[in-house]
């Protein structure tokens, strides 16, 4: 999604106690900056943070990290999660710019992250284009350093294509497809499932929502 600058985002950002501009740092000792065991969920390309602000307010005995790389995202990710918190202390969730390529650099194993949300991804449909996709065997690959076992991706798409292709990806590369569905709005996979904005979008204009949770 391209997002005009917002000139306001980086001092913000600054000044949010929850946002981490160089994640890096933390690899390997995510859990000692949550300061408890509780598990770690994240979410890669979390655009305004709408998802993972109602995930994470509502669901306070789980830790979340919510990445991204655009900082006029990153921005209103932070504004959206403040409201979502509505004036509460803002205890499990943080806020990192990362650049989803190189996300083996941020996490590690000792991490235990036990669950990745991605939703609505950029499908790059364009033949040489596809290892882009968050979904792609080199991503899963790169997930799998630092995914605990057992640990499980959630993947909702409105793109048939990259539906179909993401399959196949996460057999290549060792994942169990728990579930799955053609339309998730009928046919719910999820305990509670979340709409983002652009799910609502998509939803709006009939084109069905495809959805499936995948276990390493």
């Amino acid at each position: 999604m391209r997002i005009r600058r917002k000139k306001w985002a980086r001092e913000e950002l600054d000044n949010f106690k929850y946002y981490i501009h160089e994640p890096e740092v933390n690899k390997g000792k995510w859990r000692k900056l949550f300061k408890n065991d509780a598990p770690i969920h994240i979410e890669l390309g979390c655009g305004k943070g709408l998802f993972i602000s109602s995930l994470a307010s509502n669901n306070r005995n789980i830790n979340y990290i919510a990445v991204d790389m655009i900082e006029a995202m990153l921005g209103l990710a932070k504004r959206n999660i403040e409201k979502m918190y509505e004036g509460t202390e803002i205890d499990n969730l943080y806020l990192i710019n990362a650049n989803v390529d190189y996300i083996s650099k941020v996490f590690s194993k000792e991490d235990g992250i036990e669950r990745i949300y991605i939703n609505f991804c950029n499908p790059w449909p364009r033949g040489k284009h596809n290892k882009r996709r968050l979904t792609h065997t080199r991503k899963l690959n790169d997930y799998k350093e630092f995914l605990k076992e057992g640990g499980e991706i959630y993947f909702k798409t409105d793109n048939d294509e990259l539906f179909e292709d993401s399959l196949v990806y996460f057999e290549e590369t060792g994942f169990k497809i728990l579930k799955k569905t053609y339309d998730l709005h009928n046919e719910s996979i999820f305990e509670n499932n979340i709409v983002t904005e652009h799910e609502k979008m998509f939803s709006d204009e009939g084109i069905k929502i495809k959805a499936l949770i995948a276990k390493l």
